[in-house]
């Protein structure tokens, strides 16, 4: 990046230099908007207002990032950095504060999005201040904003100072608890049958759905790591509540942790269900499987 960044330099663009910056852009560009896409085809889109936002991201980013290869006005290349920076904000806020009632946890997907993102800004923008000079629409900016190094410098430390925001977010970022769930008089947590959506399901004593994960063999998950983030594993033992049939159990996760169990199938719940009732997460293809509400028959 730093050796592409250096085209800006001189005093005088070139078009070479220019051209780099712009199809290095588009490509960063367009391998973020593949990212979110992957991401959504696989479980974002379930997720309430932030599964539509990574639909217009996707759509955004690649538009984006043609336009940026094909025109190369810096009007286009200026908002392809815009959007870098906006994508990852978003981003950085979903995992310090929440977005929409969801919070983010640190992933690969997520981190490599991320890289990407600083990256794209810096080569963007860098493309964006060339082609206003050589359009001669810097002749309005300060002597400082014309010059290709203070060009350089600016953005250097701008993509230097996203990529600590970055850092910082990604080494606070946890794994989310699984929604608390009130005890039965036993001690143990309860398990209840809900209606959902004309269906009744296996919830937690606050009314969140539970899942199973279709690769899990019986009695043991192979959800760890940040699957387990996106689905936390419901505690055990519990206790079934009024109408809840079937068998119970407990299976130890690597690392020491108790896990409930239905029939054998581990039991998780879903973050993207931020309040009792909701049951977004049956029939997703995310973390590696499908996953599934637990209907209660009878």
């Amino acid at each position: 990046m730093i050796q592409i960044m250096s085209a800006a330099h001189g005093s005088q663009p070139g078009g070479r230099g220019l051209l780099a910056l712009r199809v290095t852009g588009a490509g960063l560009l367009a391998a973020t908007a593949a990212i979110h896409l992957d991401l959504y085809l696989t479980g974002y889109r379930t997720i309430p207002t932030i599964g539509g936002l990574f639909l217009a991201q996707v759509i955004a980013g690649f538009v984006l990032a043609a336009g940026a290869l094909v025109t190369g006005r810096w009007l286009v290349t200026g908002a392809g950095a815009g959007f870098c920076v906006a994508t990852l904000a978003g981003y950085l806020l979903s995992i310090w504060a929440g977005l929409f009632g969801f919070r983010e946890v640190s992933t690969t997907a997520g981190i490599v999005a991320g890289l990407v993102e600083v990256a794209g800004f810096a080569v963007l923008a860098a493309a964006a201040a060339l082609a206003a000079r050589r359009a001669g629409a810097a002749a309005r900016l300060p002597a400082a904003a014309r010059s290709g190094r203070a060009t350089v410098t600016a953005v250097g430390a701008a993509a230097a100072v996203a990529l600590v925001l970055l850092g910082a977010a990604l080494a606070g970022a946890g794994s989310p608890a699984a929604p608390a769930t009130a005890s039965t008089a036993s001690g143990q947590p309860g398990v209840q049958a809900a209606r959902i959506g004309g269906t009744t399901v296996l919830t937690n004593a606050q009314g969140f759905t539970l899942y199973v994960f279709a690769p899990d063999p019986l009695d043991k998950s192979v959800c760890t790591g940040a699957c387990a983030s996106y689905w936390p594993p419901v505690p055990g033992p519990v206790r079934a509540g009024p109408g809840v049939t079937g068998r119970f159990g407990t299976i130890t996760r690597a690392g020491g942790a108790r896990q409930a169990t239905y029939n054998g199938h581990p039991l998780y719940t879903y973050i993207a269900d931020s309040a009792p009732g909701q049951v977004h997460g049956n029939n997703v293809n995310l973390n590696g499987g499908l996953w599934y509400d637990v209907k209660v028959s009878g």
